[in-house]
């Protein structure tokens, strides 16, 4: 079974991340959205709420599943038998970036492939750090996430 792991904060989760889970569907036959917790960050969305979006963005594919975890992603793909993780890849510095962490993760588990799938172009601007910035301060981002939490941020 091809299992794939796409780590990150979702706070809160994007068009860009519906739109990467969504293009990676055809190659696996399970996606693990994984909420990494890292409690010495301050987040907008606590944990289930996060949870919570997820599962509504997804909740019509049964080959989506939510999980969170602690620790290293590399740990959490082995203990749900993941031989790959996804990520997205807006522009240079996204690349840049997650290179390195790929090529750290290959050297702690030779059996993890990162792959990483560019963003289409409409959705490339689109980040979760402004969309919070956006909903921090008053503004309407509901244009910025799935259909199916948008009345969480009208």
């Amino acid at each position: 079974m091809k299992i794939a792991v796409f780590p990150g904060s979702f706070d809160p989760i994007t068009l860009g991340h519906q739109n990467i889970v969504e293009r990676a569907l055809p190659l696996f036959d399970k996606i693990i959205v994984a909420i990494g917790q890292n409690i010495s960050k301050k987040h907008h969305f606590n944990i289930e709420q996060r949870t919570e979006f997820i599962k509504k963005t997804f909740n019509n594919n049964p080959k989506v599943e939510v999980a969170t975890y602690t620790g290293l992603t590399i740990h959490f793909c082995t203990s749900v038998n993941a031989n790959y993780l996804l990520r997205g890849i807006r522009n240079g510095a996204d690349y840049t970036y997650e290179n390195s962490i790929a090529q750290m993760n290959k050297a702690m588990n030779e059996n993890i492939e990162t792959l990483f799938i560019p963003t289409i172009p409409e959705l490339s601007a689109i980040n979760s750090t402004i969309v919070r910035d956006i909903i921090n301060n008053g503004g309407d981002a509901s244009k910025f996430v799935p259909t199916a939490i948008k009345d969480k941020f009208i």
